[in-house]
């Protein structure tokens, strides 16, 4: 049955491929090119010079002019770039550090002297436009030259700086709803919805950044796409190693334990980059190789004073006779850090008109922790995580002319995600779970391990075509297709420990409440077809995007019937269950520039956005456990998955203004709206008449509106700044997709919301701004600050709602980053010494807040308690919580070289 299902759904999803491609050839996959377009005329008589001819120095790259004296160049990798324009009878005009960025049409008009004398080429230095006209919707573009002279550390923070990002939200919308894509692959694990790799600052070229109505090219994101292409292999041998040093410095010894150990290992951080031809082969391969390593041992400390093993005993109402047992070192162990190593290496080969074939590779390995409160005296017995990513991809690239150009590209994700105490199931190590009750509550473990294994494993396969062709000086195309298949594979289970087992870890068997086991391959299609329209008063994007995707799974009918499942093991009945349909949707896009004036342009853009959940909710807890009693996580007993899930839905509308006021100086002001429907929420039902549980249903919705103000300053003269500050309005009828279950569960229970209710990461005001100041190759200093109002909460007091939800708001947060360098030339080489500080003036950010006080500091629970905790530790420690404050100051030194 599944197998007849599986060639029927395959043959439908054939017969759309083959219409689609009848109609449109090839699909063009994201963005990483850009174009160069003009005019050439005569200088004295401004009549166009036919035939003229326009090259990419130290490029392949070029193009004759028309009988109207206009030029385009296309398929140009981002960067910037000396363009020459010659013609016979004239003087060469070379113009230099022409910036070319992803998506986006660089203006460059010539105008040629005729030549008297036998003179060599007449330079001159291109500045970059403060408008760009051809821009239809919000998008930064954010060079690695940029990311150098800031003190950015990795692609997140870079993100975060833009208008409209708050803590990766994209305009009010939920995590996991952005495409992060690196060289035009998609770097996101499809299981959690978010990026598991991100390419080394060090490696980009540039990074692109869309929060508005995105073109039709892009798709599987509802609120945004991050583009990071990075650097190609180079002609000229090129090095580049830096490392640095440092910890957290902090005079808030109140809040951080150990936070006054100082050690210049507490972070550090190596990396570097090494590119050029392959000796005796450098006209047919060049390569790029870049690494980093950083180890980042946090700010939150716990204190080793017991292990695992250790089974003290509380019940005794005297404390004098209370049991103890520690046997722990009474070292103080990082409990929230990161470890991270990162690599790349490009291949390029030079074989035909095109840039060739490509091939490139990345692999990421993490290991990190989350602070978990209860483990503070016992940080042994907390979970590690483990993330294991790598992208694998091969592009060639075919020119069939000046105007036309096809991509092939293949490639493979895969993420593999651990997280345990200890890696061996069996391991000794792992305890009763019942030692962990031997404390009150507001008191710190004394003893036990989290017992649960968690894995998953998402691989991506996919294939692209690539058809690019400038049809006329004002029509550029792009249409194409891309499919992807996916195999991702689950595996959770619990370490049974108690005297049925000997008091020995036993694994229970697959299948079982406590042993859940899948896989599932579903594939996707998508295509599109867009054109980019440039008149002389009109900039005009519009395009269609069609998407199908194949579920490849099956969902309980009827869950109020989900107790009658306890009795099967499975493969369950087909009666029981429904197949998941397949699901499609066409998405058009349209986005307008009026250039107002020479120095303005007003946008105005439109679109709807689809996106798949992600898998984890649509194939979670596929044996439809839901145990009466026992120790199970929030993720594993409560919620059951549906397979069936329609895509999320977003309209947006935009319409914005960029305007130069100086030379140097211009301001953008962008006002949005959206409206998003079909968002992840729950649906309740009852088993066995008292336990509760929810299936995953598309019923949540929201609304979002918003004005951006973007200033800045260009750099020249040896300064620039730029000053982005947002007003937003983010609601919607639930934060999470399980509102509606933890509703139900609190005592009493709470009734969702039938009106819109802020979200919980409406930030309503928020100001980014950066200073920068210097000379390039002599010194840079440079800041970056962030202010916001604080995020919404509940009031409550002891669980007792005492507002209405998300009602009230934190404090205000304020930080301030600090980065100066100096350069120095020895023996014709250049180096280097550096210094960043980051949050400059030690700010305590009151991230997370105790509800009943609003405060990160206090709650009345210090007040009301009329006894101490049964265990070692105060009520005044116990609610000390460092992990509701953002990072304190950290400060590193280091070193580069160059050459």
């Amino acid at each position: 049955m599944d197998m007849m299902l599986t060639v029927k759904n395959f043959k439908t999803l054939s017969s759309i491929v083959y219409l689609l491609f009848t109609l449109i050839c090839s699909y063009v996959y994201a963005g990483t090119t850009g174009k160069i377009a003009g005019k050439i005329i005569d200088a004295r008589s401004g009549e166009p010079l036919i035939g003229a001819n326009v090259i990419i120095v130290g490029t392949n790259l070029g193009a004759a002019t028309d009988f109207d004296g206009n030029f385009f160049i296309i398929n140009i990798p981002p960067g910037k770039y000396e363009v020459k324009a010659s013609i016979i009878g004239y003087t060469p005009l070379v113009v230099q550090n022409v910036k070319v960025s992803v998506d986006q049409t660089t203006k460059l008009d010539f105008e040629l002297q005729t030549e008297a004398l036998e003179m060599g080429d007449v330079v001159i230095i291109a500045t970059r436009p403060i408008v760009q006209k051809d821009l239809t919707s919000t998008q930064s573009n954010i060079s690695g030259d940029d990311i150098k002279m800031l003190p950015l550390e990795d692609v997140e923070s870079v993100v975060n700086l833009q208008a409209g990002v708050i803590d990766g939200h994209f305009r009010g919308g939920r995590i996991g709803e952005v495409q992060y894509l690196i060289d035009g692959v998609s770097a996101n694990d499809v299981f959690t919805g978010e990026p598991s790799l991100d390419a080394d600052v060090n490696s980009i070229q540039e990074v692109q950044v869309l929060t508005g109505t995105f073109n039709a090219e892009y798709g599987d994101a509802l609120s945004g796409v991050v583009n990071q292409v990075t650097k190609l292999p180079d002609d000229k041998y090129e090095f580049n190693f830096s490392a640095y040093f440092g910890d957290y410095i902090s005079s808030s010894k109140d809040i951080f334990d150990n936070i006054d150990h100082i050690t210049p290992t507490g972070v550090y951080n190596v990396q570097g980059i090494l590119s050029g031809p392959v000796p005796g082969l450098g006209s047919l391969l060049k390569f790029f190789i870049s690494g980093r390593y950083i180890r980042d041992e946090g700010y939150i400390y716990g204190k080793r004073m017991f292990e695992p093993f250790n089974w003290s005993n509380f019940s005794a109402n005297d404390p004098a006779d209370w049991i103890v047992d520690a046997t722990g070192d009474n070292k103080y162990v990082p409990m929230a850090f990161n470890d991270q190593l990162s690599l790349q290496g490009k291949l390029a080969i030079n074989v035909g008109p095109g840039r060739g074939i490509l091939l490139n590779g990345l692999y990421t390995q993490e290991k990190y922790s989350d602070y978990d409160h209860q483990y503070k005296l016992n940080p042994d017995g907390n979970y590690k995580k483990f993330n294991d990513s790598y992208l694998l991809s091969a592009q060639y690239t075919h020119v069939f002319s000046n105007s036309t150009f096809l991509d092939i590209l293949a490639s493979t994700f895969e993420s593999d995600y651990s997280e345990y105490v200890f890696e061996d199931p069996y391991d000794p190590r792992y305890v009763d779970p019942n030692i962990k009750n031997s404390v009150s509550g507001n008191a710190f473990l004394t003893g036990g391990t989290e017992n649960w294994h968690f894995y998953h494993t998402a691989k991506t396969y996919s294939g692209k075509l690539d058809l690019t062709t400038q049809l006329t000086q004002e029509h550029q195309i792009k249409t194409g297709a891309e499919i992807k298949y996916y195999d991702v594979a689950y595996k959770d289970f619990q370490i049974v420990i108690d005297a049925s087992t000997g008091f020995k870890p036993r694994l229970p068997s697959p299948g079982s409440f406590n042993y859940n086991v899948y896989n599932s391959n579903p594939y996707q299609f998508a295509a599109y077809i867009q054109d980019k329209i440039e008149l002389d008063y009109l900039i005009i994007n519009v395009g269609v995007r069609f998407e199908y995707f194949q579920p490849d799974g099956k969902y309980i009918l009827d869950p109020d019937n989900i107790a009658a499942l306890d009795t099967l093991s499975p493969p369950f009945p087909d009666a029981l269950f429904g197949v998941a349909s397949e699901k499609t949707q066409f998405s058009p896009r349209l986005g307008i520039s009026y250039p107002i004036s020479k120095n303005g342009a007003i946008h105005i853009s439109y679109g709807h956005f689809f996106q798949i959940p992600p898998f984890e909710y649509l194939y979670r807890n596929p044996n439809f456990r839901v145990p009466l009693s026992g120790d199970f996580p929030e993720n594993v007993g409560n919620v059951i998955g549906n397979t069936d899930l329609e895509p999320q839905k977003t309209v947006m509308y935009e319409i914005g203004l960029q305007q130069q006021l100086f030379d140097d100086y211009g301001i953008t002001i962008t006002g949005y709206l959206k409206d998003i429907r079909n968002l992840l929420g729950s649906e309740l039902h009852v088993k066995n008449e008292y336990k509760k549980f929810s299936k995953l249903i598309n019923i949540d919705y929201g609304s979002v509106k918003g004005i951006t103000l973007s200033f800045e300053k260009r750099f020249n003269h040896g300064f620039s700044a730029t000053i982005d500050y947002t007003y937003q309005v983010a609601k919607g009828n639930a934060s999470d997709p399980n509102d509606a279950f933890k509703k139900a569960q609190a005592t009493p229970p709470i009734e969702v919301n039938k009106q819109l209710a802020p979200l919980d990461w409406d930030r309503t005001h928020s100001l980014n701004f950066t200073i920068t100041t210097g000379v390039p190759g002599d010194y840079i200093i440079s800041s970056i600050g962030r202010w916001g109002t604080g995020l919404p909460y509940t009031p409550a007091i002891q669980d007792q709602r005492t507002g209405l939800e998300n009602s009230d708001n934190r404090p205000s947060t304020f930080n301030v980053d600090l980065y100066m360098t100096k350069y120095f030339k020895v023996l014709n080489q250049q180096f280097s010494l550096f210094l960043k500080i980051y949050n400059l003036f030690d700010t305590a950010n009151e991230k997370e807040i105790f509800t009943d006080t609003g405060r990160a500091g206090y709650t009345l629970e210090l007040t009301r308690a009329k006894q101490q905790p049964r265990g070692v530790n105060t009520l005044k420690e116990y609610f000390t919580r460092p992990d509701y404050y953002s990072s304190p100051r950290r400060i590193v030194l280091g070193a580069s070289v160059e050459f």
